[in-house]
């Protein structure tokens, strides 16, 4: 790999750190990430790329949102604040997620790109989007702009 450290050895080299200065949310959150991450590559069967790392970051993370927005529905504030801490760790690892408009640039980029006239196009935008945008956006998020774009194309 090009750069001095890989994402996966930033990881470890946190959760020594964690350990060394007695982090308990931190180091607990780096220890799910390195297992999920060894989980994959042992699914993989092979060493895991930078995507890859991503990929289980971002999974991670989204479980993180999904299990936040469940505590605060029931009335669970610490569990909640609990998986925020989690969260706010693994952002650290993640890169900056896009904003509104620049999500919006990219899927108009890529609907441009594939010359896509509408909703049937949908397939081939998202397979050019989604692996650009890996880590950075929500799929759910992506897809739902994607739809909205296309519905718009479909109306020229």
């Amino acid at each position: 790999m090009a750069n001095s450290s890989t994402l996966q050895e930033r990881i470890d080299a946190a959760a020594v750190a964690a350990m060394k200065s007695r982090e308990a949310v931190r180091l607990g959150t780096l220890r799910m990430v390195r297992a999920a991450l060894k989980n994959r590559e042992i699914d993989k069967r092979a060493p895991l790329e930078e995507t890859d790392v991503l990929q289980v970051l971002g999974t991670q993370a989204k479980q993180r949102r999904e299990s936040i927005e469940q505590y605060r529905a029931g009335g669970r504030e610490e569990l909640a604040a609990k998986e925020e801490a989690e969260l706010a760790v693994l952002q650290e690892f993640l890169p900056r997620e896009l904003d509104e408009n620049e999500l919006r640039a990219a899927v108009a980029a890529a609907v441009t790109e594939v010359g896509a006239g509408g909703p049937r196009d949908m397939g081939r935008v998202m397979g050019v989007l989604m692996p650009r945008l890996q880590g950075r956006a929500d799929g759910g998020a992506v897809n739902r702009l994607v739809r909205e774009v296309l519905a718009g194309e479909a109306d020229r």
